[in-house]
């Protein structure tokens, strides 16, 4: 199982760079210790990675 995560996390940096590895580690870390906020503040900022932009 850790290989996995590693691997996704390191897929996440690769194709996000380091807000990405935030994003996902604040998920990641909110759900499993319950806290709403962290996981809330972790899809925050994944979502706005994935949002395109106008250029």
């Amino acid at each position: 199982m850790p290989f996995i995560t590693l691997g996704l996390e390191q897929f996440v940096q690769w194709k996000y760079g380091l807000m990405g590895t935030v994003g996902f580690t604040l998920l990641t870390l909110g759900l499993k210790t319950g806290s709403s906020n962290c996981a809330g503040a972790g899809a925050l900022i994944l979502a706005l990675l994935l949002v395109p932009t106008d250029s």
